[in-house]
């Protein structure tokens, strides 16, 4: 017993039980950082449709090592991922479960988020020195997180854009067709635009992205597939001061993160036409932690903000806002940057994300 604490006497069916839940967390936390492995390395599609097989038999399918192949079947078995006939020394991932774990499941593939457990981990002691110091980590310490980053967006974004999240805004698609000016206000890897780009030639397209890896990235993916009706500009999102010059401008994920997210909407309240459209799709959210209780990734979406969102902007001396701002503080920002139309959209695939369709003035003034 702890005689200098002096910790209150509690249940102990309630001490065992609670540690019991933390033990689970701490092997779930081991078995997500394997589940990345398997997604990086391809593990879970090469085993996906096999019958029974030996690590040896997998190994080679992967193209991997089989010592470590061996070893992270073990993480697997052990965490009722992969089954496992002890008589045979055969693994197999059961359907049921490539379902969720393969790239062909997208955008029902889970081990693609798992990745962000060891990239997150990685700055894990310059995030504990900000807990002491104050301060943040900059973007620059993050070296896998904007290609993540895209892979998570190009299974919930990317594929529902054109079909499901253009058409939230009534008209746009007709527009889009017909030839308007559209900014991408961070557009990360460039994924978005270049899909648009695509689908509608008679429109042009320009983005701002403050990453040069990013810009370069685009431009190479812009070359590569003859898309020409689209620009990639490396540029500060809070320091564009175009007058406008915009029929639709996006956001996808790009504004809790930044410096001076107000200063972002005010430049896009201003490059905005009188009659175009705003669409910010950002973290589906309530502005209180009390209202995210519920919430099936709210764990994961303040670990990530804690450990990404929050700390970046805060390196740069900004507002810290975090994923987890919430609609409410999102709309009322929107609205002191001077848009009267605020209209919060969802999809029923993606219980991540909002999507704000924004207009400068009300279309119904009561």
């Amino acid at each position: 017993m702890c005689t200098s604490c002096q910790l209150p006497q509690v249940e102990e069916s309630a001490t065992d039980a609670f540690g019991e839940r933390l033990l689970g967390v701490i092997n779930n936390g081991a078995l997500s950082l394997m589940i990345s492995i398997g997604h990086r390395t391809g593990l879970f599609d090469a085993m996906a449709g096999q019958p029974a097989l030996g690590s040896p038999q997998i190994a080679e399918l992967a193209g991997l090592n089989e010592r470590y192949v061996r070893e992270w079947l073990g993480a697997m078995v052990t965490g009722r991922i992969v089954t496992y006939d002890p008589d045979a020394s055969t693994y197999h991932l059961p359907d049921a479960h490539a379902a969720c774990l393969t790239r062909e499941a997208a955008p029902n593939n889970m081990a693609a988020f798992a990745q962000y457990v060891p990239l997150l981990g990685s700055v894990e002691d310059r995030v504990a020195e900000c807990f002491e110091r104050g301060g943040g980590v900059p973007y620059s310490e993050f070296g896998r997180f904007q290609s993540v980053m895209a892979e998570d967006s190009g299974q919930t974004v990317l594929p529902a854009l054109l079909e499901e999240i253009l058409p939230l805004a009534p008209g746009l698609v007709a527009r889009l067709e017909e030839g308007i000016e559209v900014l991408d206000v961070g557009f990360g890897m460039g994924k978005a635009l270049l899909l648009m780009a695509e689908r509608f030639p008679r429109s042009r397209f320009t983005g701002y992205e403050i990453s040069r890896e990013g810009v370069l990235s685009a431009q190479a993916a812009a070359a590569a597939n003859g898309i020409e009706n689209v620009r990639f500009v490396l540029q500060d999102a809070a320091g564009f001061d175009d007058h406008e010059a915009y029929d639709l401008i996006c956001t996808f994920d790009a504004v809790h993160d930044q410096a001076d997210p107000a200063a972002l909407l005010r430049n896009i309240h201003r490059a905005l036409r009188p009659d175009g459209v705003y669409l910010m799709q950002d973290i589906d959210t309530h502005s209180d932690v009390g209202g995210n209780l519920d919430h099936p990734v709210g764990t994961l979406l303040y670990t990530i903000s804690c450990m990404h969102c929050m700390t970046v902007s805060l390196a740069a001396g900004g507002a810290g806002l975090g994923a987890a701002w919430g609609v409410e503080l999102a709309t009322t920002m929107l609205e002191e940057a001077g848009f009267q139309d605020v209209t919060i959209e969802r999809l029923p695939h993606d219980v991540q994300n909002a999507y704000f369709i924004v207009r400068k003035e009300d279309r119904d003034p009561v």
